[in-house]
């Protein structure tokens, strides 16, 4: 079985983990990808229930045409007391915590938010019912904390280095895990692969941030 973990498209907001609409660059990121995709035999696609997951995945599905399934579980890393604000108003406030995090002495959550941790108990168990169905190729759009969480926990890392895995994922990119029934376990694939997005410029994250 393969697992094509995808971060949704861009959204709306430079603000901390709001929920709002992909924009229009985030279409064109979700179309490139269900283009890219549409000869790997997707059966199946999750998503998260935030809109920018749901919009990725509904966009990208119409090449692909299979059944889309919505799991809160899926649901970003909880950012806390950060959430709806932003970067400058973030480190303002956090420095402190910020300083600890990069320690990496233990797997910090944020303040009144999540850890690596708290991530990995509520995903597995969706991914463990995946692992158990009839699929071979399932499309799972989530969020790059969870993908940085969950491939951490693969590769067996101490979790309190998951955010050395990629500064940032680009939006809409590939992440493979190919799971093995016989060893019962993952192995990685591919890690923020976005071939689809290079001809782009435009839908690059760099050029995001740079506005």
């Amino acid at each position: 079985m393969r697992l094509y973990l995808i971060r949704h498209g861009r959204q709306n907001s430079k603000l901390c983990n709001v929920d709002v609409d992909i924009s229009e660059a985030g279409y064109n990121q979700s179309i490139l990808l269900g283009q890219r995709l549409v000869g790997d035999g997707i059966q199946v696609v999750y998503s998260s229930g935030l809109k920018r997951a749901i919009q990725t995945a509904q966009t990208a599905n119409f090449y692909w045409n299979v059944e889309h399934y919505m799991y809160p579980e899926l649901r970003e890393i909880s950012y806390g007391d950060m959430e709806g604000l932003g970067d400058d108003e973030i480190a303002r406030q956090f420095a402190d915590f910020f300083v600890e995090q990069n320690k990496m002495e233990y797997d910090i959550p944020f303040p009144k938010g999540e850890c690596a941790g708290d991530v990995i108990r509520r995903v597995l168990p969706v991914f463990r019912q995946i692992v158990e169905s009839h699929y071979d190729k399932v499309a799972i759009v989530t969020h790059g904390g969870v993908i940085r969480c969950m491939v951490a926990h693969v590769l067996g890392m101490d979790l309190v280095k998951w955010r050395t895995l990629g500064s940032h994922l680009e939006n809409s990119s590939i992440t493979e895990l190919e799971w093995h029934p016989d060893r019962q376990r993952f192995t990685l694939e591919r890690f923020n692969d976005y071939a689809h997005l290079t001809a782009y410029p435009e839908l690059m994250r760099s050029s995001w941030l740079e506005r």
